[in-house]
């Protein structure tokens, strides 16, 4: 991503800075530890030590206040790093969720000892975290999940299954939303409660999901009779929809829902801008019109960042970003396909084995885009509710 917030009317220069740096850190850290940039990389590429480096520079847990090992910095600080990271395609799987989503819900809602316990880990890049929302029969429809956590002695006993729960085979932690209350008809949104819940207690097994390719990204999380004590509750016991739906807005508005095909674009323009090919006119502005979509969700998406800033739960706006950007991140692998065949009939040129290769990972990952993290279809309800039209 180029340049400064100047376009959105808001050039402040500790942002450049933070973009300078962070671009300083990645050039460095690629040409030491030879990892290539990838697509969807905050997803299928998990490199621990990468983490740790990140932190060691600054640069992770931004939003983390200092007494809690963290930077104290704001959410614009956060998104630059996050826009460089997903524009250069480094390997950032292993911190992401703690980082994007557990770690702002941790802050808010969760109880002293646990934010000593745990943000520390995460501003650290230690720390893995997945999510245990989807089930079977209840993925986008968060209302319909069936998990149950009942009342024991000193806690809780959770029993259910989660699935897509990206990650859980190498994190420490699943937050899982169950139900604590009998489900009422009239109040589908009431009786849920979220846990922390350690995937080393007993009665936690997990199952991976495999891509054709074979690669490992989902999991199916089944929890029999696990054991939860009073202190991993996290927030309010029937609380719990509120808490996700504030989680939610971090999950769903970040530039990881426009940038994940990021890599392939800027090696594909490169490629084009290069002396060994010229591009037709309806090439070039073809180009010029992913570029116009970009700008275009990248000020959607930093509209969120400011509200989160402000303190407000922009639920709506954040459904409206992900819809739009996955969108533009499956059409834009069409449209790069397409490119690439016309500039080969035209030129006789044929891509780069590095964008033959980013190519071919965008369209294993693009049924993915608009799927996690709610169905499109799901999300419009929401923003057509958020806007009365329901």
């Amino acid at each position: 991503m180029s340049g400064s917030f100047a376009l959105l009317g808001m050039h402040h220069q500790e942002l450049d800075e933070v973009r300078a740096r962070t671009r300083e850190f990645l050039a460095a850290d690629r040409e030491e530890f030879g990892w290539r940039p990838a697509v969807d990389s905050w997803l299928s590429r998990w490199d621990g030590d990468f983490s740790v480096r990140l932190a060691e520079a600054g640069l992770l847990g931004l939003t983390i206040p200092e007494s809690y090992g963290g930077r104290g910095s704001e959410h614009l600080h956060r998104y630059v790093v996050t826009e460089e990271l997903l524009a250069q395609g480094a390997p950032v799987a292993a911190h992401w969720v703690a980082d994007r989503q557990v770690a702002p819900t941790v802050l808010r809602f969760g109880t002293e000892e646990q934010k000593t316990r745990i943000l520390p880990q995460i501003a650290g890049g230690r720390f893995y975290s997945a999510i245990g929302m989807s089930e079977h029969g209840a993925g986008s429809d968060l209302a319909a999940v069936k998990t149950k956590a009942t009342r024991t002695d000193g806690g809780w006993i959770i029993n259910g299954t989660k699935v897509w729960t990206s990650g859980a085979h190498h994190a420490h932690m699943v937050v899982v939303l169950a139900r604590t209350a009998p489900a009422d008809p009239n109040a589908r949104h009431a009786g849920f409660s979220q846990f922390l819940v350690s995937t080393d207690a007993e009665g936690v097994d997990i199952s991976p999901i495999e891509l054709l390719s074979g690669e490992h990204h989902f999991n199916e999380v089944l929890l029999t009779d696990v054991f939860v004590p009073d202190s991993e509750v996290l927030g309010e016991i029937g609380n719990g929809w509120h808490q996700v739906t504030a989680e939610l807005s971090y999950e769903r508005s970040g530039p990881e829902r426009f940038l994940s095909t990021m890599p392939l674009l800027v090696a594909v323009i490169g490629w084009l801008g290069s002396d060994d090919v010229s591009p037709s006119p309806s090439v070039t502005a073809a180009v010029g019109d992913l570029g116009a979509q970009v700008i275009a969700l990248r000020q959607l998406s930093t509209a969120v960042a400011r509200a989160l800033e402000a303190g407000e739960s922009p639920a709506n706006q954040a459904a409206l970003v992900k819809d739009l950007g996955t969108r533009f991140e499956q059409d834009s692998i069409d449209l790069v396909a397409r490119l690439l065949d016309d500039v080969e009939a035209d030129t006789g040129r044929s891509p780069t084995p590095e964008i033959a290769e980013l190519l071919r990972d965008a369209r294993l990952h693009q049924a993915l885009f608009t799927l996690r993290g709610g169905t499109n279809e799901v999300l419009r309800g929401v923003v057509a509710r958020g806007l009365g039209l329901r």
